[in-house]
């Protein structure tokens, strides 16, 4: 992949990860999600998206490659992550994974563009699973809940709810990724003592608070302090942003900020005390992708006939589940995204007879100008 490629998916990718965080930042008090993970599984969709579709799908994924370029830089991406951590150690005691998953669910029966298809085995790995969305849609969801499940250890569970597959569904696409690694300078559990964590509105709250001094990157400015743990092996890490007192930096955080903070991470001998945490996010994306500019793959005039040619396909909706644990030995991450995809259901046969008095118009079907009117009283005068 060319280099130039690769930095403008990732630039492509940040840029995506935090609109979609201004969208869902006052969701909730505490907020996991996976841009990666979001961003790989519209991607996948977009394969087959066209016209004004794709244009909207692109500006609203800051898809800024066109798509022969796109879906071979997801791939090369892909590949690269799934070479980190390799010989390092996992949170649990365990080997170090980075594992990101991809699935394709059809309705038995349907025929799918057989170019969409191999754009998604050849740059997402993502084989084509045959399921009965129409007679069994339970036994479906069943399935699909279960691979999400076994690709992410059992931390996202039912990542499709109750009612998200209907028999009007066609495809389910899908993706996964679980994350387990340990701290390159672990924490010592003896270390951990209880603590005042200070809320947003001033309350104190007692919290175990995990304290460690070790060789790292840190980095202040204007408006905040941070901070990058690297993990075992060296190839991640995370960096913990702490904005000032006061600061605004929780509803929307612009990618030139972002930036600056990661130039400021500099190497010095830091004493930190950070609270260990754990928690998980479920997001329905329908409305922040709306919001973002994609509004037309939501509806009956989407254009996915790059999926089917014979067209009436749409999102019906896009879930979203992730899970973190963080505690002195490292940091657990999971998440999954699903895109559900239906077709318009096709109206029931309709009769009509004209058999009385009855109007007619001759109008211009491009303007609508109307060019005579007329009426029937009786046929046969």
């Amino acid at each position: 992949m060319p280099e130039a490629d690769a930095k403008a998916l990732v630039a492509g990718n940040t840029a995506f990860a935090l609109d979609l965080y201004r969208m869902v930042s006052s969701w909730s008090s505490n907020l996991i999600y996976s841009p990666y993970s979001v961003s790989s599984a519209l991607a996948m969709t977009y394969a087959g998206a066209r016209g004004e579709t794709e244009a909207q799908m692109s500006r609203a994924l800051r898809f800024t490659l066109p798509q022969e370029r796109l879906h071979p830089a997801f791939n090369a991406l892909d590949l690269a992550l799934a070479r980190r951590g390799e010989g390092a150690e996992g949170q649990d005691g365990g080997g170090f994974r980075l594992n990101v998953a991809n699935a394709l669910w059809g309705q038995v029966g349907s025929s799918f563009a057989p170019s969409f298809l191999d754009v998604l085995a050849e740059s997402y790995g993502a084989g084509l699973h045959v399921v009965d969305f129409a007679q069994a849609p339970d036994e479906a969801r069943g399935i699909i809940n279960g691979w999400v499940a076994d690709r992410t250890e059992d931390r996202i569970k039912d990542i499709l709810p109750e009612g998200a597959i209907q028999p009007a569904t066609r495809l389910v696409l899908t993706n996964a990724v679980y994350f387990n690694a340990a701290w390159q300078f672990p924490f010592d559990e003896d270390d951990t003592a209880p603590g005042d964590f200070t809320l947003v509105d001033g309350a104190a709250i007692s919290v175990p608070m995990m304290s460690n001094s070790a060789q790292v990157r840190h980095g202040e400015g204007d408006d905040f302090e941070a901070l990058e743990l690297p993990y075992d092996g060296g190839d991640l890490s995370m960096v913990l942003v702490l904005p000032s007192a006061g600061g605004a930096r929780f509803l929307e955080i612009k990618p030139e900020w972002l930036e600056g903070v990661f130039a400021s991470l500099e190497t010095r001998s830091v004493t930190m005390t950070l609270p260990r945490f754990k928690f998980e996010s479920s997001l329905d994306l329908v409305d922040p992708l709306v919001q973002l500019g994609m509004p037309l793959a939501f509806t009956g005039l989407a254009d996915f006939s790059g999926i089917d040619a014979q067209g009436g396909l749409f999102i019906t909706d896009v879930v979203h589940k992730a899970f973190i644990s963080v505690n002195e030995a490292g940091t657990e991450a999971a998440a999954a995204t699903g895109v559900v995809i239906g077709e318009t259901s096709a109206p029931e046969p309709a009769t009509i007879r004209f058999d009385r008095p009855f109007l007619f118009f001759i109008r211009d079907t491009a303007t609508g100008a109307i060019l005579f009117v007329g009426r029937v009283m009786e046929p046969s005068r």
